[in-house]
């Protein structure tokens, strides 16, 4: 049986666990503290439909003890990757793949990208290429999540929307591996298309974090309150037009227009970003994926970003005297 291992079983790690236990995978959960006390102790339950449902599953911190893994699905914030690549090491055998379900740019992002800048490596989300040398950029697997949950109390996990997990390989291809993954989480009752340009994806929603998320950091706005606002909303149109002109300087093509994304994110209503919410909360915010990383990809393609960089120094700085971040370089 093909054995899977979620690292950084949280909200969505832990609902794709869940799903994928209850559809009898071969499943282990590599999570921390309350939360995989919660589900040694209790198993893991998932709030979803009106359905409360508890599954026993394998939850583990020392993912020495799980062996070699076909699949590593990665699910925790960019910023937390690199300092668990040692840790991972005993899950990978030759033919492991590693699925990065994480928002922002990803680390391998150039890998296999053709053209000029194929093999790039992207300091801002991978400082010391740490990453990249521990992994390996031919082991990974893109995934843009669209599910929202969170983690209701420690082993409880409530599905608020979606069950979208798109996934696609750097170089495009439609590979066995894909096809496989796909097929085991739709067998869990979730949507996972292979898409043969999953960097088109992953901007579509990078568009809105990377504007959205920081500035609504500094002002304290929902996303009905920023898009509705003139000031703000013309601020948020200026800066996704600088990522829409990096991103097609780099091959991406959009299927939508900047007016519809703002739309869509007004649509959304009273919403507190994760970026925000982690201010108010004091953890670590994820400002290089979903920032920093644009403004170096510009950068690659010498595209300017006068107002996006102008919002990284400033939420930089923000999240820096709230205790939510660390400069790279310091």
């Amino acid at each position: 049986m093909t054995k899977i291992a979620i690292y950084g079983a949280g909200a969505i790690g832990g609902y794709m666990g869940a799903m994928l236990a209850k559809s009898g995978a071969d499943v282990s959960l590599i999570a921390r503290g309350p939360h995989l006390a919660a589900m040694k102790d209790n198993g893991l339950t998932l709030i979803k439909d009106g359905a409360r449902d508890t599954y026993a599953v394998t939850a583990t911190d020392d993912p020495s003890s799980l062996g070699v893994q076909d699949f590593v699905i990665v699910t925790l914030k960019a910023h937390s990757i690199s300092a668990v690549t040692d840790a991972m090491q005993p899950l990978l055998g030759p033919d492991t793949a590693v699925v990065f379900a994480v928002n922002g740019v990803p680390w391998w992002y150039f890998h296999q990208h053709g053209g000029p800048l194929d093999g790039t490596r992207l300091a801002t989300v991978d400082p010391g290429n740490r990453i990249w040398d521990a992994i390996g950029p031919e082991r990974a697997i893109g995934c843009v999540v669209y599910p929202a949950t969170e983690v209701e109390e420690p082993g409880v996990i409530r599905h608020i929307s979606g069950d979208r997990f798109s996934l696609g390989e750097p170089s495009g291809e439609v590979s066995e591996r894909c096809q496989a993954l796909s097929a085991l989480l739709k067998a869990a009752g979730l949507k996972a298309p292979v898409r043969p340009r999953i960097r088109d994806e992953i901007w579509v929603k990078l568009w809105g974090n990377c504007s959205l998320n920081p500035i609504s950091a500094l002002t304290g706005a929902t996303l009905e309150d920023m898009c509705r606002d003139d000031a703000t909303r013309g601020i948020l149109r200026n800066v996704m037009l600088e990522a829409q002109a990096a991103a097609e300087a780099t091959g991406i093509k959009f299927s939508i227009d900047v007016d519809k994304r703002i739309a869509g994110a007004e649509a959304v209503g009273a919403h507190k970003t994760s970026m925000l919410q982690d201010l108010e909360l004091r953890r670590p915010m994820e400002i290089d994926a979903l920032v920093s990383a644009v403004t170096e990809i510009a950068a690659h393609a010498n595209i300017e970003t006068p107002t996006l960089s102008t919002i990284l120094g400033l939420v930089q700085r923000r999240a820096y005297e709230a205790g939510c971040y660390r400069y790279p370089d310091h």
